[in-house]
């Protein structure tokens, strides 16, 4: 399974995107689907993750600010961001753990999401 994200782009603070995750195959079955995130000198975090019976987790910096979502029908996993700080600048991963939670067997290349203040 392959995994291209789209969406990101420079976006003024306070402004909001909408990440999108296309997998090459289904994400019916997939047990945990999320989103991570890379800014420079930094550790990679998670931001969001959704499973397949939709239960929810958001990282405590995301304070009700960010929305995740799958569309089974569409192979598609989104990240709805909205009032962006300039702290959100990063690269955005897609990542899947197909049988195992949080396992990530597939990652996507990386968008990435840049917010000026």
């Amino acid at each position: 399974v392959q995994l291209v994200e789209s969406g990101g782009g420079l976006v003024q603070a306070g402004g909001s995107l909408r990440l999108s995750c296309l997998a090459s195959g289904s994400i019916l079955s997939f047990n945990v689907m999320g989103w991570y995130r890379q800014a420079p000198g930094e550790e990679r975090e998670l931001v969001a993750s959704i499973t397949e019976t939709n239960e929810l987790y958001y990282g405590d910096f995301v304070k009700g600010r960010f929305a995740i979502s799958r569309d089974n029908a569409k192979n598609t996993l989104y990240l709805r961001m909205n009032s962006l700080e300039p702290e959100d600048t990063a690269m955005y991963y897609c990542a899947a753990a197909p049988l195992k939670p949080y396992e990530w067997d597939y990652w996507g290349q990386g968008t990435q999401v840049t917010v000026s203040s």
